[in-house]
């Protein structure tokens, strides 16, 4: 049987991205996609207006209101709202950079492997000077642990990975994604998804490139949600953590520590010194292998994005999870 795709675009403040991506978008057949939602956050600039733009030339494009500016929420909002009987929801960012056979290549991979599911390779990149040290970063083992999804070369059934499509009857089945979530709402949804007999492709052949944050302050942000939700998902279904996951909360802990009680213990500082000559090195090391002196910035944000994942995921386990109930924007989290 021949899948059709219900694609599912979550935004907030994306005017530089998302005319682009729908015009990509409307090169499709409406029989492989019948209908384009964009689940706005109640963006602030120009997107809506876009948005409306666009559907003014293609019935298949519809604005679907999210006011809790929550991801998870966004999308089950506009999966709820759809029209089409399209079997496959694929989603979509509009920060990021997508091949022009994309969903074609998501299709096919169902297709393929009988998944009920299907991930795809991020592949981080930066516009700017500090950009491409946050992506040296993020597509190095000692930035993300080594998740599949970040550092590519693989192919295969996988726990969890970058959602690309998901098979619409399964995500209706477990209640869509827990809107609760703020932040790694993909694992919760994937976890939920495998208890159920779900299986996840993991297509490495496919690259979706992904824009970091321009700034050290909004990738602490980014990064903190990250810890947040991955502790909500451990304290809601007490799955066991990996080694990598583990890691960062203790290491963060253990140099917070250090710090605290070097005053009184001055032999402490080993630890963070330590710490920070191994990210000096790492750097050095991202630096010298891509021939971009830009990535030495890959040590501070390296920095950044173990301490506040594992700060935040440390807390958040020690004053027990709380789902989202406010409307502060969420909606760019991608991870």
């Amino acid at each position: 049987m021949t899948r059709t795709a219900l694609v599912v675009l979550p935004t907030l403040n994306e005017e530089r991205r998302i005319g682009g991506l729908l015009d990509q978008l409307a090169q499709f057949p409406a029989t492989m996609v019948p209908e384009i939602l964009v689940a706005d956050g109640r963006s602030t600039d120009r997107t809506r207006a876009i948005v409306a733009e666009h559907a003014g030339r293609d019935p298949r494009i519809r604005l679907v209101d999210n006011p809790r500016r929550v991801q998870a929420a966004g999308i089950n909002a506009a999966v709820a709202d759809a029209r089409s009987d399209a079997d496959t929801i694929v989603r979509m960012d509009a920060h990021a950079a997508y091949p022009d056979d994309f969903v074609a290549c998501v299709l096919a991979a169902f297709a393929e492997t009988g998944a009920d599911m299907v991930a795809v390779r991020l592949d981080t990149r930066g516009e700017t000077c500090l950009q491409r040290g946050i992506a040296a970063a993020m597509n190095s083992r000692i930035g993300t642990g080594g998740s599949a999804h970040r550092v590519g070369g693989f192919s295969g059934f996988v726990d969890h990975g970058h959602h690309a499509g998901m098979d619409r009857a399964l995500f209706n089945r477990i209640g869509g994604y827990d809107p609760g979530f703020v932040a790694n709402e993909d694992a919760e949804f994937d976890y939920r998804a495998r208890a159920a007999g779900g299986r996840i492709w993991l297509d490495g052949t496919i690259a979706v490139g992904y824009f970091p944050r321009r700034t050290l302050g909004a990738l602490f942000h980014q990064y903190r949600r990250y810890g947040i939700g991955r502790a909500g998902n451990f304290l809601k279904h007490r799955e066991r953590l990996r080694l990598r996951q583990m890691l960062p909360p203790v290491m963060a802990s253990g140099i917070t520590g250090s710090i605290l009680l070097a005053p009184f213990y001055p032999l402490l500082l080993a630890v963070p010194i330590g710490y920070a000559a191994m990210l000096v090195v790492a750097a050095t090391g991202m630096a010298l292998g891509l021939r971009d002196r830009c990535a030495l910035a890959a040590g501070p944000a390296m920095a950044i994005m173990h301490m506040a994942w594992g700060l935040a995921f440390a807390v958040t386990v020690l004053r027990g999870w709380r789902p989202a109930q406010t409307s502060r924007p969420a909606a760019e989290t991608m991870g």
